[in-house]
């Protein structure tokens, strides 16, 4: 898989936790710790969503999140990639008939890249930013699935 010119460059990625257990959160760090070092593929974290290509949501979105997540989702320069992880951003996992809940991540914004379990490996989330990798490559080449 190469990269067209338009991303040729590190691919910028933003954690947004959206009220989860921090399961999956601890996952995203040792993701990103010597082991697996998606940093030598150019993926990086970055501090602002103004910045990044693709968000990292992680947990059922919770009331006090909503409008937090949306905004963030709506500050990202298109094109963008959501990517879910988790089992609690997918279906609300074991919170799922919480009264605090709004739903999950999709039903608040358009995911492209789902990565299940509670919580998922670091492969899997490696396996997820391949994913998006793709998903942004046929964004910039116009085909749109």
């Amino acid at each position: 898989m190469r990269l067209s010119k338009s991303l040729n460059r590190s691919l910028w990625v933003f954690h947004f936790n959206s009220g989860s257990c921090n399961g999956c959160d601890i996952e995203i760090v040792a993701t990103l710790m010597p082991r697996h070092d998606p940093e030598r593929f150019g993926i990086k974290l970055v501090g602002s969503p103004r910045h990044a290509d693709v968000l990292l949501v992680t947990g059922p979105v919770v009331h006090a999140m909503k409008d937090r997540l949306i905004r963030v989702y709506e500050q990202m320069a298109d094109p963008k990639v959501v990517i879910c992880v988790g089992a609690c951003g997918q279906s609300g996992g074991v919170f799922y008939d919480s009264y605090n809940l709004d739903g999950p991540v999709g039903e608040v914004i358009p995911v492209d890249v789902y990565v299940p379990g509670c919580a998922p490996r670091p492969e899997a989330i490696i396996n997820g930013v391949v994913k998006a990798i793709a998903k942004l490559e046929r964004l910039q080449e116009g085909k749109n699935d």
